[in-house]
């Protein structure tokens, strides 16, 4: 399975990627090397410490050399009056009477509380590609789903000011 990734996304986790081999790696090391020193293992808080963050380091690198390896590089297409990756979006919900902004972004970007919504989420899936004034059923299973229209559509890029997901 491919994640479909921007070009920016690839850059943010190369970087993030050469900073964690180069930078962090040899500091932890250094830093269970040191709380080593301290003496019985099995009582050294420091030590054990530092072994964990040894260890998440180690995880998140195996995460981002997966991810940069199978990464299929997308683009937006979408036209002038459509959705597309980045754009901000503002939503009517008529169940609730209330709208929201959101800017539909990659799985590696989204953070919901943030009003940033993947593009493979319910919601992403259903507002890429429509325009202004359309109105859709947002199906989140079998039991839940709710109704959204396009208020505006404010065209955006991937200037890489959205973060990347930690884990």
């Amino acid at each position: 399975m491919h994640d479909e990734l921007t070009a920016m996304d690839l850059k943010k986790m190369q970087e993030e990627l050469d900073y964690r081999v180069e930078k962090l790696m040899p500091e932890l090391i250094e830093e269970v090397k040191r709380t080593r020193a301290f003496g019985d293992l099995s009582e050294n808080a420091e030590y054990k410490l530092a072994k964990q963050a040894q260890n998440r380091n180690r995880s998140r690198i195996r995460y981002l050399e997966r991810m940069i390896a199978s990464a299929r590089v997308i683009e937006d297409r979408s036209a002038a009056d459509e959705v597309g990756l980045y754009d901000k979006v503002e939503l009517w919900l008529p169940e609730d009477q209330e709208t929201e902004v959101i800017r539909v972004v990659t799985t590696v970007r989204c953070d919901p509380l943030k009003g940033l919504v993947s593009k493979e989420s319910p919601l992403g899936l259903a507002v890429l590609g429509r325009k202004v004034g359309d109105r859709m059923m947002v199906k989140i299973n079998d039991q839940i789903s709710y109704e959204v229209e396009i208020r505006s559509i404010e065209k955006g890029d991937d200037d890489g000011s959205t973060p990347l997901l930690k884990y």
